[in-house]
């Protein structure tokens, strides 16, 4: 299975090392959220201090980005790192898309889809020389003379992955894109019932196999070197669920568990302007069907009971916790990473 260390909380000046380290310590690739940082940014930094980790967006958020920003970061990452860049793309919501970036919302899925295309149809262009002309529905690019072409480069097209939940975002990445980053907020019962038979639908239309294609795992992890350690980090994770569970973007996942009168409870709280209450709405049931809890050593076993043949990588935090337990650490990845994915599970695909 594919092991991967998500950076968004570590400090700018941590990164260095702390790239370093996870390289080290045998993860396989390296990925940043857009929360509060720009996560090329961060792989840029990344990419200087390692060699051999993959470095995905995971996710950079799209539509307040020109596709055409986007075509020049991607392949700017690309050739620094030489070959070891994927591109991660998410929507966002439509309260953040047009209240935070004061960006244009609508139709994110079809959006996406022409967001996607019109990339390649960019990179095309520098690689082959063909003329620009691609005309979509929400993007339109027509110019690129010689002096803004970056030309042809020697590495094969770049792979994209999205961000996906909805059974639309989940059709599309298994039609066009080459993976797919599922949310945190999914559970492994809504991963075997709505996201692989999404995933097949949107492969089957487009008449391709998924041979090759990656599902990066959605769900929280909270670990520790300590059980003492592990509860601490599973009550952070209790609240982060009522958050997301407040948010009708995320009700679906509610829906297929029996769980939609949560989504009420939440909002009412946020009405009132209690938020730190979120958390109290979660039970120990919900907070188990979402997050995998366990210390370092009991980890692996813990991730192959519940994702075991659903997803083909797993993504852990990378934290100054972990840089202090390095023996720890390496011991888990080997172990995470000796887990089957699901491209070596037949019966996931059906």
């Amino acid at each position: 299975m594919f092991i991967e260390a998500n950076l968004r909380n570590v400090t700018l000046d941590g990164l260095p090392r702390l790239s370093a380290f996870a390289e080290d310590v045998g993860f396989d690739g390296l990925g940043h959220s857009e929360v509060t940082r720009d996560p090329f940014l961060a792989l840029t930094i990344a990419a200087s201090n390692t060699r051999r980790v993959r470095l995905t967006t995971a996710v950079a958020i799209a539509f307040p980005r020109s596709p055409m920003i986007v075509a020049y970061l991607a392949r700017n990452l690309q050739e620094l790192s030489r070959d070891r860049f994927v591109l991660g793309l998410g929507t966002q919501v439509r309260a953040h898309i047009q209240h935070r970036f004061s960006s244009e919302w609508g139709a994110p899925g079809p959006r996406l889809r022409d967001y996607v295309e019109s990339l390649r149809a960019i990179w095309d262009t520098w690689q082959r020389g063909v003329p620009l002309a691609y005309q979509g529905k929400f993007y339109s690019f027509t110019l690129m003379t010689p002096e803004f072409s970056l030309g042809p480069t020697e590495y094969p097209p770049i792979r994209v992955q999205i961000g996906a939940m909805n059974p639309y975002n989940v059709q599309l990445a298994g039609e066009i894109c080459d993976g797919v980053r599922l949310h945190s907020f999914v559970t492994p019962e809504y991963i075997r019932d709505v996201i692989w038979p999404n995933l097949r639908a949107g492969a089957a239309r487009r008449g391709r196999s998924l041979d090759g294609f990656e599902v990066m795992a959605g769900g929280f992890i909270a670990t520790g070197a300590t059980q003492a350690e592990v509860d601490a980090a599973r009550e952070k994770v209790r609240y982060r669920i009522g958050h997301y569970a407040s948010t009708r973007s995320y009700l679906p996942v509610l829906e297929h568990h029996g769980w939609t009168d949560t989504f009420g409870q939440l909002r009412e709280l946020i009405a009132a302007g209690r938020w730190k209450a979120l958390a109290s709405v979660i039970t120990d049931e919900m907070l188990d069907r979402f997050c995998a809890a366990a210390t370092y050593e009991r980890l692996p076993g813990v991730i192959r009971d519940r994702l075991g043949g659903l997803v083909d990588g797993v993504v852990l935090p990378m934290s100054e916790e972990l840089y202090a337990h390095r023996d720890r650490m390496a011991s888990t990845v080997a172990e995470l990473r000796a887990l089957a994915p699901a491209s070596r599970a037949p019966s996931v695909y059906g």
